[in-house]
């Protein structure tokens, strides 16, 4: 399960940023997560309880907010919505399509003391 190195990486910047930033306590981490990235939103919390135990972060509250796929459509020459990574164009069915939105996973927000 990728998501527990996932989560040690979310532990490393959290600290790195408590000493930039001055900070000593983690209340709350919104996470930004493309639909496309391949990260498992329950694995990831289930995860991140587990990593932050001991940690600056270790009662801190997970919030997760899920960012559709994009993708150009070459045929229609829009950007349409998708599910999948491999799926065609919502709009015109053709299967020409180039991702561009909904692979990132970031931390978009932190709650500190």
């Amino acid at each position: 399960m990728h998501e527990m190195s996932l989560c040690e990486n979310i532990r490393e910047d959290l600290e790195q940023q408590a000493v930039l930033h001055n900070f000593s306590r983690v209340k709350t981490v919104w996470l930004e997560i493309g639909k496309l990235s391949s990260v498992e939103p329950e694995a990831l919390r289930f995860g991140f309880d587990v990593v932050m135990k001991g940690s600056l972060a270790e009662a801190a509250k997970l919030e997760i907010i899920e960012v559709d796929g994009q993708a150009w459509c070459f045929q229609c020459q829009q950007n349409v919505k998708i599910e999948h990574r491999y799926n065609g164009c919502p709009l015109c069915g053709a299967y020409q399509v180039q991702v561009n939105g909904g692979e990132q996973m970031r931390i978009k927000e932190l709650e500190v003391v």
